[in-house]
């Protein structure tokens, strides 16, 4: 069956995420490979010094980005989108979005970027001894309660992004696992939230006198391949307003954008890991055992099926390297240049390649917004070099690079220097990536570890989802997630391994020496220019 016919049979599987910039969308067929595509772009706005995004904007979006990609399809095939096999939704995760029983959201969705819940935090990673971190859902919410704020005893349902879109399609109340462990820990051993967290924050809340408890307002936990409910002739409407697409469609569980990451990247198995690297970045490593304590730079989640994960988070990582890249083009623009934004990108870093090892000296903060890891509540992007430092383009490209992965080299220092963490595959995917092998090289000096990239690695998150979605409605041999990822995914599909060298290595560890005594002055800018 062709892909005409595919689409035309209702066979053709449907993922899509809501990236921080950008909606995506991706058709897949029955070998899982894209055969068509749409996209959004967005961006989150700062309203009353908390960042955001309006309801009109989700579904404005949402429904900007299937239009396009209903577009592509009638572009390459000529046929329209009646019917789909099934569908998945993911998004950014954590943050807060909270509903009374009217299904109004009480207060504007605060995502994750938000660093205003360091009391709440701190005073939950101490009652769970587990390291809570600003974002997670449960911050958000003990913040909210912490500055007694109105709505909070009106709450009938919080969940996430995914979550939220997948309950209007669905009418279902439903979370993946993976964005699960990103609202409140969840137990490996039942793949469900962790009990013993939730009777400590309801106790703790009791004085309270809320209507409510915890796990009367969170989603149910689901685990890759289980039904999360189908498409309804409402969900219908509000994702395709055409009014072609039929109701029926199968979903499945909700998820985050790192569980999307490690199934675009075949990394859910104990020993592999990922990094996604884009405006924000992170690295996943699926662990063998849980860690010997915990550490404020690293979140423990979970893998799609619910395996155990240790997550370094990082706000920022390209933002700034693209700001840059506007200057350089205003530049050319200035000369009377033609300017192609995608050669930029590739001489510019392909020019860093040249750079020594360790920058010369340059140093570059990349932090548009605060860095939690580095104990920064805001952000002050910062180049900074001495008059002795070697500044030419090639250095200045290649600080700017290794600033983007800065914060992600220090956390991840914790896990393979003091916890001694086996690995045997790290892919990286995203934007940082795109430019064939420089940040890959880049991130291979940081980690002192091989890094591979797939041709498939720029598909990202909404392929990803597509992928969970497919292996709903695919799994005809009750394989485990890695297992049908192995066989059914990634069997013809390797990637590119690059390898560090020593000199590398020992460039990078200088540069990040450098790094950690120059974060005074990255401190000092936060607090002299508010």
């Amino acid at each position: 069956m062709n892909a005409k016919e595919f689409i035309q049979s209702g066979k053709a599987i449907l993922g899509i995420e809501f990236g921080s910039t950008r909606i995506k969308a991706v058709l897949v067929d029955q070998e899982n490979k894209p055969i068509a595509q749409g996209s959004h772009t967005w961006e989150n706005q700062l309203v009353d010094g908390l960042w955001t995004y309006s309801i009109e904007d989700i579904w404005s979006g949402l429904q900007d980005c299937y239009a396009d990609l209903r577009k592509d399809v009638n572009a390459q095939y000529g046929v329209e989108i009646e019917n789909l096999a099934a569908i998945g939704i993911s998004a950014m995760m954590h943050g807060y979005m909270a509903f009374d029983k009217n299904q109004n959201i009480l207060v504007p969705f605060r995502t994750w970027r938000n660093t205003n819940t360091g009391e709440a935090a701190a005073a939950l990673s101490k009652l769970f001894n587990y390291n809570i971190p600003l974002r997670w859902s449960i911050s958000h919410l003990y913040q909210a309660i912490l500055n007694n704020e109105p709505h909070v005893k009106d709450i009938d349902f919080q969940t996430t992004l995914a979550g939220y879109i997948h309950w209007q399609l669905t009418g279902e109340k439903i979370i993946g696992v993976g964005d699960a462990s990103g609202m409140i820990p969840v137990d490996p051993k039942t793949k469900d939230f962790d009990a013993e967290m939730v009777a400590k924050f309801d106790n703790l809340i009791a004085p309270k006198n809320f209507s409510w408890k915890l796990l009367d307002i969170f989603p149910k936990v689901l685990v890759a391949g289980e039904d999360a409910g189908k498409l309804t002739a409402e969900g219908a409407k509000r994702l395709d307003v055409s009014g072609h697409l039929q109701a029926g469609v199968p979903l499945c569980p909700p998820e985050g954008d790192a569980g999307t990451g490690m199934a675009a990247t075949n990394a859910v198995k104990q020993r592999t890991g990922n990094v996604s690297a884009g405006t924000s970045s992170f690295s996943m490593i699926v662990l063998e055992k849980e860690l010997s304590k915990p550490y404020e730079k690293i979140d423990m989640v979970t893998t799609p099926d619910g395996s155990l994960v240790a997550m370094v988070h990082c706000n920022n990582c390209t933002s700034d390297i693209n700001a840059w890249m506007g200057l350089f083009k205003e530049y050319q623009e200035l000369l009377g240049l033609k300017v192609d934004m995608n050669e930029l990108y590739v001489k510019l870093f392909n020019k860093a390649l040249e750079g020594d090892a360790d920058c010369g000296g340059l140093m570059a903060f990349n932090y548009v917004s605060g860095e939690p890891v580095t104990g920064l509540a805001d952000g002050r992007p910062l180049f900074v070099r001495s008059a002795t430092d070697k500044f030419n383009l090639a250095n200045f490209m290649r600080a700017n690079l290794y600033g983007a992965i800065g914060v992600l080299k220090l956390g991840n220092d914790i896990l393979l220097k003091e916890e001694n963490v086996k690995v045997d595959r790290i892919t990286g995917h995203g934007g940082y990536f795109k430019t064939k092998g420089v940040g890959q090289r880049m991130l291979a000096a940081a980690l002192n570890s091989p890094i591979t990239v797939m041709e498939t690695a720029g598909e990202g998150g909404a392929w990803g989802i597509a992928l969970l979605a497919s292996y709903l409605v695919n799994n005809d041999k009750k394989q485990s997630l890695a297992d049908f990822l192995d066989e059914k995914v990634f069997a013809k599909e390797t990637g590119v391994e690059i390898a560090p060298t020593a000199e590398e290595v020992d460039g990078f560890n200088k540069y990040i020496e450098n790094y950690k005594a120059c974060l005074a002055i990255e401190s000092a800018a936060v607090e002299a220019k508010k």
